[in-house]
């Protein structure tokens, strides 16, 4: 009788694991509205991103495509007006912000969402910094609304926000291209959008050349203007006066408060936006061109959303390479 022996088997081929595509999203104010166009770009070349982080206006955004709401954002913003963006602004004088952000806030949690982050549909965080101590924090549990109003609080501008018993403001004082988060969250291949490139060197004087007279609404005034004609009377007179003092435009006397504060913050963040890229690299950056569109001309989405399609077309042949050898 013939014996039959066991087959021995060889080892077994593993499955390689795909890597994880992480998105970080860059601080840039109204200029956030171009990420909706790099998300766009991505999904139109048939990049899936597995994760996503933000600062700022970038956390903004990431926070509606991780909770699946980017259509509904990107059809709300194309629509914006001058007359929606003032509705939105709580100002209370004197504060430790010109504006509250209460009714933008209340707005998206009850048109768009604010489920807890940890529900999400997509892993998400964003970045924000602790006033006292000066610490970065990333959120990336709780409220999704709260985590989105703690990190896009310019100082000066957006008064501070309260949250578990400490006060956060701008996560772009710390890490305005939060790449380490994206690869904290556990990313394999980091794509990171910086909005702030090209942003220095923006001349303030509306008297000389033409930069700035794309700004110019029908009624030809500039958003100072429209916000002290918006306020006036909705203001107390000595409120008034003060609110005209910093926020109307006057060619003679050079920047306004709004184009100090924010241009002094952007000069900030762009020198450690450098050091960080440079010490922690994403594995491709994208730089959408957004000089031209000002710190709250947010009825500019159209413009700002072409402009992150343009760069994610333009960094195409990179960002193939790079996810095509994962």
């Amino acid at each position: 009788m013939r014996k039959t022996g066991s087959l021995r088997k060889g080892p077994v081929a593993s499955t390689p694991v795909p890597k994880k595509i992480g998105l970080a999203l860059g601080s840039g104010s109204a200029r956030g509205w171009s990420h909706i166009g790099v998300i766009r770009g991505l999904q139109e070349a048939g990049i899936h991103i597995d994760l996503v982080c933000g600062t700022s206006m970038g956390a903004m955004v990431a926070g509606a495509f991780a909770a699946g709401f980017i259509d509904v954002m990107d059809e709300w913003v194309r629509g914006l007006t001058w007359a929606d963006i003032l509705g939105f602004m709580d100002v209370r004088l004197p504060r430790s912000g010109l504006i509250e952000g209460d009714k933008l806030t209340r707005y998206f949690r009850e048109k768009i969402s604010d489920s807890n982050i940890e529900d999400l549909p997509m892993p998400f965080a964003a970045v924000t910094t602790n006033l006292k101590s000066g610490r970065e924090t990333w959120i990336r549990e709780g409220s999704l609304m709260d985590a989105i109003r703690a990190s896009m609080s310019m100082p000066g501008i957006l008064t501070p926000f309260n949250r578990e018993g400490g006060w956060f403001v701008d996560g772009g004082l710390i890490n305005p291209v939060p790449v380490s988060l994206c690869r904290n969250m556990g990313a394999d291949i980091v794509l990171a959008v910086d909005l702030n490139k090209d942003i220095m060197g923006r001349s303030f004087n509306r008297s000389e050349g033409r930069e700035e007279e794309p700004r110019r609404e029908a009624s030809g005034q500039y958003l100072p203007n429209r916000l002290a004609s918006f306020f006036n009377g909705k203001l107390k007179s000595r409120q008034m006066s003060i609110f005209k003092r910093f926020a109307q435009n006057q060619p003679s006397k050079g920047p306004t408060l709004f184009e100090v504060i924010a241009t002094s913050i952007y000069i900030m963040q762009d020198q450690i936006t450098k050091h960080r890229l440079a010490t922690d690299p994403p594995d491709v950056l994208i730089l959408p061109r957004l000089a031209h569109i000002g710190l709250l001309e947010f009825n500019r989405a159209e413009e700002a959303i072409d402009e992150g399609r343009k760069a994610v077309a333009l960094t195409l042949p990179i960002l193939q390479d790079v996810i095509g050898a994962r």
